[in-house]
């Protein structure tokens, strides 16, 4: 599987999509699902946006009977125009049983590099499985709260975007209680939500703006939504912080049955 929109380089994407295939010759590993997250997955990118492709890769079985098992992130290089690393599939199945939301959302990205369609399709059926709401809001209030904390030392368009995004998220998960997984990207969530158009309005108008202004730039940022953010966080606090994060034996159970069907396979 492979979707890549037309307003990406070429060039670049070849370049990542190279850097992809080293990894695997490098470690020995099978990637099975490697995608662009950030901005530009979120649907709020610069012009000088950089890649942030993330990928899932699994070792072979005997990889995983070692008493001295490898790291479970692979790294490339970072630099302005490429962000390029993944995790081990066992860490993704670890995070999903705790109800970290990232994984789910690399497993939905709009834009693939390369993937297969059945392991994206098989990992996103335990992902909905093992998916919870509750922490699912503990996991985003958890990302808003660091990234308000950010934007409020370094007031930049980039940094604004990155605590909006959890905090829209947030309102998501308590007007659509019973929808199941959030959408990935900000326009879509905001359209799923019982937010105000005047709000809609004044977030369309800066994601235009961020649009033509450079990763680190700044701009002036509507009170209302700062206000959003900082409310939708609040609530959230007190909806999710006090989440008992015990792991059920039965999710713990599946997710293993999931792992060893796909390291087998």
């Amino acid at each position: 599987m492979r979707a890549i929109p037309d307003n990406m380089d070429a060039a670049i994407v070849a370049a990542v999509e190279e850097r992809l295939r080293r990894v695997e010759h490098d470690h020995g590993v099978r990637i099975s699902w490697a995608i662009e997250s950030g901005s530009r997955a979120w649907g709020f990118p610069s012009p000088d946006s950089d890649y942030d492709c993330r990928f899932f890769y699994i070792h072979t079985r005997n990889a995983y009977l070692t008493p001295w098992p490898a790291r479970d992130v692979i790294e490339t290089p970072l630099d302005k125009v490429f962000d390029v690393n993944g995790w081990d599939v066992i860490k993704a199945v670890r995070l999903l049983v705790k109800g970290n939301a990232t994984v789910t959302e690399w497993l939905r990205s709009p834009i693939v590099y390369f993937g297969d369609e059945s392991f994206r399709d098989n990992m996103l059926w335990l992902a909905t499985s093992l998916y919870d709401p509750v922490r699912a809001g503990r996991h985003y209030l958890h990302v808003g709260q660091q990234q308000r904390e950010g934007a409020l030392n370094d007031l930049t368009l980039k940094r604004v975007f990155y605590a909006l995004r959890p905090a829209a998220t947030l309102l998501w998960l308590h007007t659509n209680p019973d929808a199941g997984v959030p959408p990935m990207d900000v326009p879509t969530l905001l359209d799923q939500t019982e937010l105000s158009a005047e709000l809609k309005e004044r977030i369309a108008e800066l994601i235009a703006l961020k649009s033509t202004t450079r990763e680190l730039g700044t701009g002036a940022v509507p009170a209302a939504i700062t206000d959003f953010i900082t409310r939708e966080l609040m609530l959230a606090r007190d909806l999710y912080e006090d989440v008992d994060p015990t792991v059920h034996p039965d999710a713990i159970a599946l997710a293993e049955e999931w792992f060893r069907g796909v390291v087998d396979g």
